[in-house]
């Protein structure tokens, strides 16, 4: 930017260390939220054939809440709390609400969509924060 700010040291404003709890809050919602329309979306089909997409757009989804995350906090572990959110909520989803409701069910190859659902929402924010802990280090 010039000779004129190469003397001026970087410095951290003090309004955004209060926001940072608020902004890590949102992000964690955001993981619970794109858990949910994950779980309901997967049954999703292309014709007849089930197209499990919402896996993959979750996955693309948590990868940028990890990393949104980093970009307010040095320690990876706050960091994946989207992840540590949608994964805490994917695990709720599996168990039957009232009335014996359950939300991933299926026949043939949509019983193992949770499986999928888990591998593809939780790999790419892991590899993220993988990445992320190989550089610091």
């Amino acid at each position: 930017m010039g000779h004129r700010l190469s003397c001026v040291t970087a410095r951290q404003h003090p309004d955004l260390t209060l926001l940072r709890p608020v902004v890590l809050t949102l992000l964690a919602i955001d993981g619970v939220l794109s858990a949910v329309a994950a779980a309901f979306l997967l049954p999703l089909r292309i014709g007849s054939v089930p197209f499990p997409i919402s896996a993959l757009i979750s996955g693309l989804v948590n990868a940028a809440l990890v990393w949104a995350a980093l970009q307010w906090t040095s320690g990876p572990r706050l960091a994946a709390l989207p992840l540590w959110c949608w994964l805490l909520t994917v695990a709720g989803l599996t168990f039957g609400g009232p009335g014996d409701d359950i939300v991933f069910g299926g026949v043939g190859i949509m019983q193992y969509a949770p499986l999928l659902l888990i591998v593809a929402g939780a790999l790419p924010p892991a590899l993220v924060l993988w990445r992320h802990v190989r550089a610091a280090a």
